[in-house]
């Protein structure tokens, strides 16, 4: 399955504004590497010589100040490059502003942030285009369905049968489980969810890159009989693609990674090791739709499933479902179990899934543009 080139509408961006936004939670969110003790986001709005108007979000969970600073890059780097000059679509604005800072990135030391910058500007040029063409965002790609399967992630290790329950009773049947956190701890959790559920709901886990090959390879059969429907970063994304091959030897439940994967050629490397069943490529941490449109054409041309990572604020989770729509593969989009306000508000279609599924609708780009004083008045940082 080869996905169709995407569309293109000439641009003239007149103004870039980025909003840091923090909601409180009361139960922090837990991972392997680091908690999240309250939501972050940083929202971004594009607006053209003509006043139309589009939204994206850049990845700004860690570290604890990412969000301040993801928001200064956009305003002291990117935006005055953006507004600089026109162009034939998001693409070649997406190119063409990765070209121009990556020089910048390796002198900074920092591709990540300016990779997440970047794709939050991708994400809100999109928006802008699809609501300029009044289509909604997935059939302004080339979808055919707004509909998309779902999955209830972030089930933290303390109690995860109390979240999944939870969201159980609001229509989702799949769920993925944090481990990492001690081989006793992990197992016990997956037995009282298996215990609680059965086999009515699939389950997932995501190690959060905690192990080193012989603690995944001791992993691997214990897990396997949980019935697991893929196993991910169970590896340092950062490992030798010989490591997950033999993790992949040795495991039988499908590897899943990509979250923390940046470029082509490290999706093609990804692609060509062979190791990895679930392609997951997070559109507000890297390439926006642009860059990672060609990415899923090879995953999906490959044979592998393209599951979009996510774990955000709304704005960002709503064009991974509008992208997932568009390729129209058998893959689940990740939605954040836990509590935060500002994706809940934002994105409330997902907030109840029927038998594990959710609509999009078809309002213009990615729907109902963000209040963003109201927003503002709540959450502002």
């Amino acid at each position: 399955m080869t996905l169709p080139p995407l569309p293109s509408a000439a641009l003239r961006i007149a103004r870039l504004e980025a909003f840091v936004l923090r909601a409180p939670v009361a139960t922090p969110v837990q991972t392997s590497f680091g908690v999240m003790h309250d939501r972050p986001a940083v929202f971004v709005r594009v607006e053209d010589s003509e006043g139309a108007q589009g939204w994206g979000e850049a990845w700004c969970n860690f570290p604890s100040c990412g969000a301040e600073h993801r928001a200064r890059l956009l305003e002291t780097v990117l935006a005055p490059l953006l507004t600089s000059r026109d162009f034939d679509g998001p693409v070649q604005a997406f190119d063409w502003l990765s070209e121009r800072t990556a020089v910048l990135a390796l002198q900074s030391g920092e591709p990540g942030p300016m990779a997440q910058a970047i794709s939050a500007i991708d994400l809100a040029l999109w928006d802008l285009c699809a609501r300029r063409a009044g289509q909604p965002l997935w059939a302004h790609l080339g979808g055919r369905s707004g509909e998309v399967a779902v999955y209830a992630s972030g089930i933290n290790p303390t109690a995860p049968e109390q979240l999944v329950a939870q969201r159980h009773a609001h229509g989702y049947r799949s769920f993925k489980l944090k481990v990492g956190f001690g081989t006793e701890r992990d197992l016990a959790n997956l037995r009282t969810i298996r215990q609680a559920f059965g086999d009515r709901i699939e389950l997932m886990v995501d190690a959060n890159q905690a192990w080193n090959l012989d603690e995944a390879l001791a992993m691997a059969g214990p897990l396997a009989d949980f019935g697991l429907r893929w196993l991910e970063e169970p590896l340092r994304a950062d490992r030798p693609w010989s490591e997950w091959q033999q993790l992949a030897r040795g495991c039988p439940l499908p590897l899943a990674a990509g979250e923390n994967l940046a470029g082509g050629a490290a999706f093609d490397a990804a692609l060509d090791a062979g190791a990895v069943t679930v392609f997951q490529p997070d559109v507000a941490k890297w390439g926006g739709i642009s860059g990672c449109w060609p990415v899923i054409s090879k995953v999906l041309s490959a044979g592998r499933r393209f599951c979009p990572h996510y774990l955000g604020g709304g704005v960002g989770l709503l064009h991974s479902a509008h992208l997932l729509a568009a390729t129209g593969g058998d893959g689940l989009l990740e939605v954040d179990a836990n509590a935060n306000p500002l994706r809940s508000e934002l994105a409330p279609a997902f907030s109840d899934a029927e038998a594990g599924r959710c609509l999009l609708g078809s309002a213009p780009g990615i729907g109902p543009p963000p209040d963003i004083l109201a927003l503002q008045r709540a959450f502002a940082h």
